[in-house]
């Protein structure tokens, strides 16, 4: 297939990044709420899947970019702290979610009680788990291609 000639000088090249990030975020965002907006209103998965695929790509898409580019964040490093916090706020944002859905769903049985922190700590626990491993795997994944393409680029230096 024949690419077509970039007519953008620099400063639109950049604006037009600028403008695509944006639209990439509020994308995501959006989906997130959406699905959760959702999923708190008791629509089925049946409902929520074609958002999730969509999210779930925009996702997986994203990680395996920038693990490809060996960038892990702007302002965050990659290490164990930053991934036990993050996996700490996704754990309770979980936990809250589930505790809140689960108490709205009780009916008034008091005899369920027990089961909305039984619930909310395992989900909670899950995603720690999930969110902590993946975190940790995508953060090694990332340092070894930054190291390997700063060594690339230090061996172009050297024979230049």
């Amino acid at each position: 297939m024949k690419r077509l000639k970039n007519n953008l000088d620099e400063r639109q090249e950049l604006e037009l990044l600028r403008i695509e990030h944006y639209g990439m975020w509020f994308a995501f965002w959006a989906l997130l709420i959406v699905m959760v907006v959702q999923a708190w209103m008791g629509a089925p998965m049946a409902q929520i899947a074609g958002e999730w695929i969509v999210f779930m790509i925009l996702c997986i898409g994203q990680v395996i970019a920038c693990v490809r580019k060996g960038i892990w964040d702007r302002r965050l490093r990659p290490n164990f702290k930053t991934n036990l916090l993050i996996s700490l706020i996704a754990a309770f944002a979980v936990a809250a979610f589930i505790s809140v859905r689960m108490w709205l769903n009780m009916s008034g049985d008091p005899d369920l009680l027990w089961t909305i922190p039984f619930g909310a700590l395992m989900a909670g626990a899950f995603t720690f788990v999930l969110c902590l491993a993946a975190l940790t795997l995508t953060s090694h994944l990332t340092k070894k291609r930054e190291q390997k393409l700063e060594a690339a680029l230090y061996e172009d230096a050297e024979d230049e």
